[in-house]
């Protein structure tokens, strides 16, 4: 299973949003500690907010907070959200299928099993558990995080 850097960087701000809990999270600073473009950070916390687990905050001192606990958040829903349908191979999807072993194909029905269990381990994982070594991670991103500049008037 490979999920697009889209549904990791959806994580990856969740995560950092439940890690700095109650706080507000710029999206400057998920673009400065996972090295992504401004932009498309700007994409995943808008489609975060409209789904519902984000909590955005426009203006000069805004940014994005978690808006339910993290631990309501289930990972699995998440994934389905930023990945749509997990069509592993070309049979899932009825619309595209051009397999004549539909139905009978014991490689299909194992791949479908696969998949229910790789979504079966994410059901069982919440932004809270992703979270929970606040310590290591804080650490970890600590130095990733530039100090914001203060601008001198003259």
């Amino acid at each position: 299973m490979k999920l697009t850097s889209y549904t990791n960087y959806a994580l990856r701000s969740l995560q950092l949003a439940a890690l700095k809990s109650p706080d507000l999270v710029r999206v400057d600073d998920v673009a400065k500690v996972h090295n992504l473009s401004r932009p498309h950070i700007m994409k995943i916390v808008h489609e975060l907010g409209r789904s519902g687990y984000l909590e955005t905050v426009r203006g000069r001192g805004g940014g994005f907070r978690l808006a339910r606990p993290a631990e309501d958040i289930v990972v699995g829903d998440v994934v389905r959200i930023t990945e749509g349908p997990l069509d592993v191979v070309e049979c899932f999807n009825p619309d595209k299928n051009t397999c004549p072993l539909v139905g009978i194909c014991v490689l299909s029905k194992k791949m479908q099993e696969a998949t229910a269990a790789f979504m079966a381990v994410l059901d069982d994982l919440t932004i809270a558990n992703i979270a929970s070594n606040r310590g290591q991670l804080m650490e970890r991103i600590a130095p990733l995080e530039m100090p914001r500049a203060e601008t001198n008037v003259r």
